[in-house]
């Protein structure tokens, strides 16, 4: 009964969007200004991609990739700059952000036998509630019956200007090649057969083209606060 009394004073969050919306950067502060455990679900997809990239397993290769699996164990754990993520126990949080994982990680994201895995490690996570959690289909696949359901965009050019400065001076690569790298894995994302990016209907749309990231924090934490006090 106790468990049932807590569970009542939170409620589950998810922020989809494409990628470069800042759902990551979001969904950590949401979760730190409401002490709720934040989820990388895109960085998990990014830890699988590594692993068959250094097995030489193809996004097409089901029964590798089915055999991978069985022995990945994937664990999230607060680190000193946000989120670590760990392989095996091996510290990927860095390897899995370079651009050779993000230009394959769509790829991966679209095989049913990886989105199916993941989906249910991600159902585990939110059991107890006070869990945000970003991604392209929590919403809609994932966690269908969050209290609070957001899809976070913003324009092509805006999400590449904010990677490219995120980008060390040593990174060789134009705004427009971002602009095109971005447009394709958008389109990747939206046409994949199994849980395509889509907006849920119930989801509240935030562009986030001309608002700061504290604007959009506020805003998301805001209409959770509204829907807990509803709920009460």
């Amino acid at each position: 009964m106790a468990q049932q009394d807590g569970d009542s004073d939170r409620i589950n969050i998810a922020i989809d969007g494409p990628a470069g919306a800042g759902k990551s950067t979001v969904a950590r502060m949401v979760a730190g200004q409401l002490g709720y455990v934040y989820i990388d679900t895109g960085a998990m997809y990014r830890a699988v991609t590594l692993s068959a990239q250094r097995l030489s397993i193809t996004a097409e290769q089901d029964d590798n990739l089915a055999e991978m699996l069985e022995s990945l164990q994937i664990r999230l754990a607060p680190g000193e700059s946000g989120q670590s993520i760990f392989v095996n126990d091996e510290d990927v949080t860095a390897l899995i952000r370079s651009r050779d994982v993000t230009r394959q990680v769509s790829y991966f994201a679209a095989s049913g036998i990886v989105r199916q895995v993941l989906s249910t490690m991600q159902r585990e996570f939110a059991i107890r509630k006070g869990v945000v959690m970003d991604g392209r289909d929590i919403g809609t696949h994932v966690l269908p019956d969050a209290e609070v359901k957001v899809f976070l965009t913003a324009s092509v050019e805006e999400r590449a200007l904010r990677r490219y400065k995120e980008l060390s001076d040593d990174n060789i690569i134009s705004l427009k090649q971002l602009e095109a790298e971005i447009a394709e894995r958008d389109q990747l994302d939206e046409q994949r057969d199994i849980s395509p990016l889509i907006r849920a209907l119930d989801a509240i749309e935030l562009d986030s083209s001309g608002m700061t990231i504290l604007e959009v924090v506020e805003t998301i934490v805001k209409l959770s606060r509204t829907k807990l006090a509803e709920a009460k």
